[in-house]
């Protein structure tokens, strides 16, 4: 299969097939509200029913909760605590699909210890319930993905880790689960499913829902963030899977019907590899939720909280006090303490967790522990909750739920697709050592290359024979090769500077400057695929700059309100569209509480 690139080009063909789909006979037959990766995933399971299939997103592909998770795929150890075997196993079937089949340059096996405190009673306990979370994994088709659990000795826990405090443990347990590149795996879903002939423009916003007569949604009203234009587009089924933004969207198209959501907000911390010795990572209860110490490339990921979200949901951030609780849960068990000086980086997200029952009118429900799929109002269908890792199982419960009768005629087949860089991968792998010599990469580099890219490494390849200089890493960036720059923007869908080094790479948080000291090299190769004018550029350079100063001060205040504040005092580079009614402008001012935003918010995020 040919890979489609996300280009400038390609999505002005998406807003123009939107606007052709009015048209008598070119109705889409599924519109797709949201692109992270609930909504990706959708657009691939209706485009590979054979279905004509569009995606809208507000802001950047996966710049909501899907860039913003603890990057890990799983099935939810606490969940056996429920007693919900169900859930589990499902969530590790898709754990070991994605490992083996869709995505195993993305998603990549990591193993941690549960660290125990006591020898007997506690090492029987936990113990007993890896083994069940084995054996559910054990379950699902196949050949196993990953290895037993296994238990450790302190001796062998020292060796494994040995910055874990001596009289923290007297031994623990070690299990294997697997993380992902959050925003990446959007990114391929995005590409695979406009490869299979979906259509899809990022920075545009749904502004209203469509109505026939009879009050059947039948389509939307979208705004091109980037050039103000605005498109009907007629869909026979439209999926809204925006995550927190699920009440906003779902009161454009009026009455009272449709799933409850709340915001909980949870942050992570990034510390150089180096500063904690250890090969593997770690899992910790706390008295308000599960922290993990996740080893990942050159860093460790520390994370998360759990506390409730009253701001705007654009832009949560971490305060200075949620990095304080981090770093003390880590401490805990740390023989040597980190402190604030060791923090090069954090980001916050929030979780969309659904609320028991469904609002007034709504039609009916698929419910699951982790997800529901409902219709409040004919022709639009709801999908809220879940988790990363059963992103699939989601979409097509979505899917399946908007089709109706039709679905049992045009089942979904996702278990059986690979997403893009997939296909190919075993070669790439066996060409390695020959294009790392040619290109003059360390091992370090291929490795990174193949896990971000897979198979589409090729296409690096083809920029860099065109312009040998991309071959190189950037001065100030040496993780990336300048070629990841520009293929950002001639491959990726990437419209702006915050996009190449906030979702396509991890710069923002991954080295202490946010990128800064490379931005201008990275501009320069942005400009020249995007076309910008040396105005453009200049602008482009001071938003990113504002944008990174403004999360750095908001940071260092103590609480969300103050955090929050800080944060919008810089605007953002492709602004949303006020909805609603709460200003004269018929929109809610940044910051108004989630009981006085009705309608307001981003559609389409």
């Amino acid at each position: 299969m040919r890979t489609a690139a996300l280009t400038a080009q390609a999505r002005t063909q998406a807003l123009d097939a939107l606007e052709e789909s009015t048209t008598d006979g070119h109705d889409l037959d599924v519109l797709v509200v949201g692109g992270g990766v609930t909504g990706a995933g959708i657009a691939l399971d209706a485009v590979t029913r054979g279905l004509k299939v569009a995606i809208v997103e507000a802001q950047d592909w996966s710049s909501g909760t899907s860039s913003r998770s603890s990057k890990l795929v799983h099935g939810g150890l606490r969940y056996l605590q429920m007693l919900d075997f169900h859930l589990v196993h499902e969530a590790l079937t898709e754990r070991d699909l994605l490992l083996k089949r869709l995505a195993p340059h993305l998603v990549r096996p990591v193993s941690f210890l549960y660290p125990l405190e006591h020898r007997v009673w506690e090492r029987a306990y936990v113990g007993a319930g890896v083994a069940l979370y084995d054996t559910l994994a054990s379950a699902a088709p196949g050949r196993r993905a990953l290895p037993w659990h296994r238990h450790v000795t302190r001796s062998g826990m020292e060796q494994m880790f040995p910055d874990l405090r001596h009289d923290a443990a007297i031994g623990a347990v070690r299990y294997w689960d697997a993380s992902v590149d959050d925003a990446r795996l959007v990114a391929m879903l995005v590409r695979t499913a406009v490869s299979y002939g979906a259509h899809a423009a990022s920075r545009t916003q749904v502004v209203e829902l469509t109505k026939r007569a009879d009050g059947t949604v039948n389509g939307a009203v979208v705004a091109d963030l980037e050039t103000g234009r605005r498109i009907t587009a007629r869909a026979a089924h439209v999926i809204n899977a925006t995550g927190v933004w699920t009440e906003e969207t779902e009161a454009l198209a009026g009455g009272e019907g449709g799933l409850r959501v709340l915001a909980s907000k949870g942050i992570h911390i990034v510390v150089p590899r180096e500063r904690i010795r250890g090969d593997v990572g770690l899992i910790l209860q706390t008295e308000k939720s599960v922290l993990f110490v996740i080893p990942w490339s050159r860093y460790w990921l520390i994370g998360t909280t759990d506390t409730p979200w009253e701001q705007e949901l654009q832009h949560p951030v971490s305060t200075s006090a949620d990095i304080d609780y981090v770093i003390e849960h880590a401490n805990a068990v740390l023989a040597d303490p980190l402190t604030r000086e060791d923090v090069i980086g954090t980001w916050a997200g929030l979780r969309p967790l659904l609320q028991p029952g469904t609002k007034e009118g709504t039609s009916s429900a698929k419910v699951s522990r982790e997800h529901t799929v409902a219709s409040p109002a004919p022709g639009l269908t709801v999908i809220a909750g879940g988790k990363l890792t059963t992103y699939r199982v989601m979409a097509k419960d979505a899917v399946d739920f908007a089709l109706g009768d039709r679905a049992k005629a045009l089942p979904s087949i996702t278990d059986t697709i690979p997403l893009a860089g997939a296909e190919g991968l075993a070669v790439l792998q066996r060409q390695g050592r020959r294009l790392a010599h040619r290109y003059g990469w360390t091992k370090a580099m291929l490795d990174h290359l193949l896990h971000r890219y897979g198979s589409l490494l090729t296409e690096i390849i083809d920029l860099i024979e065109d312009d040998p200089s991309l071959a190189t890493p950037l001065e100030h960036a040496p993780a990336y090769l300048r070629a990841e720059a520009a293929y950002a923007a001639s491959h990726e869908g990437a419209l702006h500077l915050e996009d190449v080094l906030v979702h396509r790479t991890r710069l923002t948080y991954e080295i202490a400057d946010r990128g800064l000291a490379a931005l201008d090299e990275i501009a320069d190769l942005v400009a020249d695929r995007l076309g910008w004018t040396p105005e453009q550029r200049a602008q482009e350079v001071a938003a990113y700059t504002a944008r990174c100063e403004a999360e750095e001060a908001a940071a260092r205040q103590p609480d969300d309100a103050s955090a929050e504040a800080t944060r919008l005092t810089v605007d953002d580079v492709a602004p949303l569209i006020p909805l609603g009614s709460g200003t004269a402008e018929g929109g809610l001012k940044p910051g108004s509480p989630p009981e006085s935003r009705g309608a307001a918010g981003p559609a389409g995020t």
